[in-house]
C-alpha cells in the first residue's frame, strides 16, 4: 500500500503514485493471462469478476462508521471495533445471503448477498446508537463536519470538550448500510465466480458428476472467498488508519487507492484460488 500512496498524510486525498500505478497493472495483467492459460477464457472472466468483488468490497469498507477503542469511550463517533472485523462480518453475512441464494439465479444471489451485507450492519448502527443514548447517554455528534449532510442536524453544541465528536450520526448509520451491501456484493460476487470455476472443472478433473462435487465446490469457493474478503478488508484498514466516520470524513477520499490495491489483491488471490485446480488434477 505504501507504494501506492506516495508520502504520508494524515488525511484527504492520497493519490497512488505513478510507479504504484504500473505495477499494479502488470500484477493483474499477469494474473489474468495465467488465469488464461490455466483454464482458458474460463479462468478470465472468473479473475475479472473477482476482481469487480474485491474493489467492491474495498470501496465499501471506506463508508462503515469505524471508531475503535476511542468510540468505545464516547471520544469518537462511530462502532467501537476495528476495520477488519466489521468489513468481515458485513461481508459474511452478505456472503451467508448470497450463497443460500445461489440456487435462484446470479441476480438473486447477488441481490441477496447485499441486503444480507446491508443489514448486518443497519442493525448494527441501530444497537450502537440504542447503547450510546440509553446506555452511556451521549448524544451523537460527529466531529468531522458541523452539520449532518442528509438531515442538516448541527453537531457542535452536542460535542463533547476533548473527544472528537461521539455517536453514530444518521450519516454515518446510512454509509454503514451502504459499506455493508456493496461489502455483501462484492463477496457474493467472488463466491459465484469460484463457484462456478469449481463446479465445471472439478467434476473433469476428479471424473465424477458436479452432484458428487458439489460440496467439495460451495466448501472451496466459501473458503477462498472469505480468505480474499480479509486480505482486501485489511488492506482497506491499513488505507484508513484507525478511525472513520463514514462518506463525510476526509480519510473517505483515500479510496482511490484502496480500490487499486483491491484490485491486486483480488487479481493475484483469485489466480491462486482457480491455479489450485492444477494442483488437484496433479495429486
Amino acid at each position: 500500500m505504501t507504494a501506492l500512496g506516495g508520502p504520508k498524510q494524515t488525511s484527504g486525498i492520497q493519490p497512488p503514485t505513478g510507479m504504484g500505478l504500473v505495477i499494479s497493472i502488470l500484477l493483474i495483467i499477469v494474473a489474468i493471462v495465467l488465469a488464461y492459460f490455466l483454464i482458458q477464457m474460463t479462468g478470465v472472466l472468473a479473475v475479472i469478476g473477482i476482481i469487480i468483488g474485491g474493489v467492491l468490497v474495498g470501496f465499501g469498507v471506506h463508508f462503515v462508521p469505524v471508531g475503535g477503542a476511542p468510540a468505545a469511550m464516547g471520544q469518537a463517533p462511530g462502532i467501537a471495533t476495528g476495520v477488519p472485523m466489521l468489513a468481515a462480518g458485513a461481508g459474511l453475512a452478505g456472503l451467508f445471503g448470497g450463497a443460500w441464494a445461489a440456487p435462484l439465479g446470479f441476480g438473486i444471489a447477488l441481490a441477496g448477498g447485499a441486503v444480507g451485507g446491508g443489514l448486518l450492519m443497519a442493525i448494527t448502527c441501530t444497537m450502537v446508537n440504542i447503547i450510546y443514548v440509553f446506555g452511556m447517554g451521549i448524544p451523537a455528534a460527529s466531529g468531522k463536519v458541523a452539520k449532518d449532510p442528509i438531515t442538516g442536524d448541527t453537531f457542535p453544541e452536542y460535542k463533547s470538550q476533548g473527544t472528537e465528536g461521539h455517536g453514530l450520526p444518521f450519516t454515518s448509520w446510512i454509509g454503514g448500510v451502504v459499506g455493508g451491501a456493496l461489502g455483501g456484493l462484492g463477496g457474493t460476487l467472488i463466491y459465484l465466480e469460484l463457484l462456478s470455476v469449481y463446479q465445471t472443472q472439478l467434476p473433469v478433473i476428479l471424473s465424477t458428476t458436479v452432484e458428487q462435487i458439489a460440496p467439495v465446490a460451495v466448501s472451496l469457493a466459501g473458503v477462498f472467498t472469505i480468505g480474499i474478503f480479509l486480505i482486501v478488508a485489511v488492506l482497506s484498514a491499513y488505507n484508513i488508519t484507525g478511525t472513520i466516520e463514514g462518506p463525510h470524513d476526509p480519510k473517505f477520499k483515500r479510496f482511490p487507492r484502496a480500490v487499486i490495491a483491491a484490485a491486486v489483491a483480488s487479481a493475484v488471490a483469485g489466480m491462486f484460488s482457480i491455479a489450485l485446480l492444477e494442483l488437484v488434477g496433479v495429486f
